[in-house]
């Protein structure tokens, strides 16, 4: 028997539905993970988490690949439920020792294709100059906005002027299948965008005739640009920053890693990324804005 192993976890779920606000669905997951891992610690004869070592954890996680035959996106996600467990213990005293800060990150994070560094990130984001061309503020705004939130080529340039948020610093996305999120956003984003919007976008408005389709980052035909044009803006701030292989993705597996090797949860990132299925009227139900923004500013190496 693992001596209050379940009151601990119960504290720690009603602790994240407090601080964090997780839904009762994710909770149920991470409540999943966690009984998991005491059934393999009772068969080892472990009596309490105290005497969890580093060694039991990898083994457990080694054990679910294996047996389980867990795609490794699930094993991230146990590695992660687990290091947050044993986090909360060690800050609440219940244990002297955290036995997950010594697991390593899986390697699918650490060799993620197509990632830039953070100092490359500034490169390539301060490559948007008034020497690089008339349109500069557009592109500034553009990179940065799809590395703030991890957006998509085809979501970036999708956004209208009033779903970006200035006051309260997020941006309402549309992603795959229409479905929508708000997206915090950092100040370095915010800023770009109230440059272009002040300075630039009345200019490529000139011509009055709708031909903008209400959209936020335009051509120098008013038009909006499209997801080849992102991919073309991309292209050529990388080329100025002297940069290989970059393409409208790399921001956002970029943005990815970047919060997660900070110490963002997997599944908050998850929701950044709008990888879960929340509509426009639950878009506060599954992680508060609060949460959001908290985590953003904690995170990301712009906030």
């Amino acid at each position: 028997m693992l001596s209050n192993y379940d009151q601990q976890v119960r504290d720690f779920l009603a602790y994240l539905r407090v601080e964090a606000g997780l839904s009762p669905a994710t909770l149920e997951a991470y409540r999943r993970d966690l009984e998991q891992l005491r059934d393999d610690l009772v068969s080892l004869g472990i009596s309490c988490a105290s005497e969890v070592t580093s060694s039991h954890l990898a083994d457990h996680i080694r054990r679910l690949h294996r047996e389980n035959k867990l795609q490794p996106s699930s094993v991230a996600r146990h590695l992660s439920t687990i290091r947050m467990l044993f986090r909360y213990l060690h800050a609440s005293h219940r244990i002297e020792n955290d036995a997950s800060r010594l697991l390593e990150t899986p390697t699918r994070w650490k060799k993620l294709p197509d990632v830039l560094s953070p100092k490359k990130m500034e490169r390539l984001i301060n490559a948007a100059t008034p020497d690089a061309g008339k349109l500069w503020l557009r592109d500034r705004a553009l990179v940065e906005l799809m590395y703030a939130g991890g957006m998509r080529a085809s979501e970036v340039s999708g956004i209208k002027p009033d779903e970006v948020n200035v006051t309260l610093g997020v941006v309402l996305v549309t992603g795959k299948g229409n479905k929508q999120r708000l997206v915090p956003i950092g100040e370095p984003a915010l800023k770009a965008v109230k440059q272009y919007v002040a300075e630039l976008r009345p200019h490529l408005l000139r011509f009055n005739d709708g031909r903008d389709e209400g959209r936020l980052l335009l051509s120098h035909t008013g038009r909006p640009i499209e997801r080849v044009a992102t991919w073309q803006i991309i292209r050529k701030l990388a080329k100025r920053a002297g940069l290989e292989n970059v393409h409208p993705h790399t921001l956002r597996h970029s943005f990815a890693t970047h919060m997660l090797a900070g110490g963002a949860d997997l599944r908050v990132v998850q929701e950044l990324l709008g990888h879960s299925d929340i509509g426009t009227t639950q878009i506060y139900t599954h992680i508060d804005r609060s949460q959001l923004k908290a985590v953003v500013a904690k995170y990301h190496p712009r906030p």
